[in-house]
């Protein structure tokens, strides 16, 4: 059954699902909200009242992907291959560049970032990155690579970022909203978390 709250100036409409759950939690799932809740939970609209700031700044936030991955399109002509080719490839030239190399380049799907580096100087890329333009892979790469050198995102770090991707906050919001499409047309079949939050 659907439901709707009025939070500030937006009106929210929600979903509560009953399921054999322990604890009640929170959801955003391709843009729309839901409330999951065990089975015999006598009130859900206070869950509701407590998390309102929450909510609402996460409604706001998945608005915004909304508008602006509409006119986005996703890169369906590359390969999981040719992905991890292009990659090793930038992986050899910005190594070059900055004067480090990675022990190990690896890639799996990950739910909830582009890329890692260990403190081991692996790195880590996410497979959706297939579907990404060159442009963003090559930010992703070097965001990566840079971390072999200032592992945390020190002054540093961002320094070595805007020697080469001078308006670095248009890159990191191209793969925010990038990574929304990603949920909407290529995870239908597997559960999506554009949001969450447990509620204990």
């Amino acid at each position: 059954m659907e439901h709707s709250v009025n939070i500030k100036d937006a009106t929210i409409r929600y979903h509560v699902i009953h399921s054999k759950v322990r604890n009640p939690r929170l959801e955003f799932r391709d843009g729309k909200f839901q409330i999951i809740i065990p089975e015999n939970y006598p009130d859900h609209e206070r869950i509701i009242r407590k998390h309102k700031r929450w909510i609402y700044n996460r409604h706001i936030r998945m608005q915004r992907l909304l508008s602006a991955s509409k006119d986005l399109e996703l890169d369906h002509s590359r390969s999981e291959e040719e992905l991890k080719n292009l990659v090793r490839t930038c992986v050899l030239s910005m190594g070059k560049e900055l004067g480090v190399k990675p022990k190990a380049v690896r890639f799996r799907k990950m739910k909830t970032k582009w890329g890692s580096c260990s403190s081991r100087s692996n790195l880590n890329f996410n497979t959706y990155m297939r579907y990404l333009p060159g442009e963003l892979i090559e930010y992703i790469v070097y965001h990566e690579m840079v971390h072999l050198i200032e592992l945390n995102h020190s002054p540093e770090f961002w320094k070595y970022i805007r020697a080469r991707f001078k308006d670095h906050k248009y890159y990191e919001e191209q793969l925010s909203n990038h990574w929304f499409l990603i949920q909407e047309e290529i995870n239908k079949q597997i559960p999506a978390r554009n949001g969450r939050a447990s509620i204990p």
